[in-house]
């Protein structure tokens, strides 16, 4: 009698274990959802930046050429992987392009640059957002997959830890705003 109450308390937690696990998992997942979702939109804004910052700097060819190399496979091609080194990538391309545009007075007062300098701009908030969510929402998943008892259920039916999104060493010194005013 004790032996098949046991056995049903031990069933009925694998049974709630493992539908808070998938849960978790699909909150993960709908995260990341929310993150492809802002990197695609960024995705998108690169030509109308390209075309419109080129028609006054024709001769700044490095940085067209970097931000245009991101944009040679189609976003729906790219892997997570490929998603995560494109948001890095991009970064990196996207201040050079806001420090070109700098040196030119003119570009900077265009509406049409300054509309999609918004955009971007808006877009960069939604994706810090997506990011945060996606990070909360994969260490809630963690802690469940790597707790006892429910790291037994999360190793049974092979729920994996997640990986959570880190920005670059480069990105996480302080900008030298001097440097900036000195050239």
């Amino acid at each position: 009698m004790i032996s098949s109450i046991l056995f049903i308390v031990i069933i009925l937690y694998a049974i709630i274990a493992y539908n808070n696990l998938t849960r978790k998992r699909n909150n993960v997942d709908n995260a990341f959802g929310s993150i492809d979702a802002m990197l695609k939109k960024r995705f998108d804004l690169i030509p109308n930046l390209v075309a419109t910052i080129q028609q006054y700097a024709d001769h700044e060819k490095a940085t067209f050429t970097q931000i245009t190399a991101l944009r040679t496979k189609s976003y729906d091609q790219l892997g997570e992987s490929e998603k995560a080194e494109f948001d890095r990538t991009f970064n990196a391309a996207r201040r050079s392009f806001f420090m070109v545009a700098e040196n030119y007075p003119q570009l900077r007062a265009s509406e049409n640059f300054m509309h999609l300098q918004r955009a971007l701009n808006e877009t960069e908030e939604q994706l810090s957002a997506s990011r945060r969510t996606y990070n909360a929402a994969v260490t809630d998943y963690n802690n469940a997959v790597m707790t006892f008892p429910s790291s037994i259920v999360a190793n049974i039916f092979s729920f994996t830890k997640k990986e959570v999104l880190t920005i670059p060493e480069e990105e996480r010194s302080a900008p030298n705003v001097k440097k900036l005013f000195q050239s």
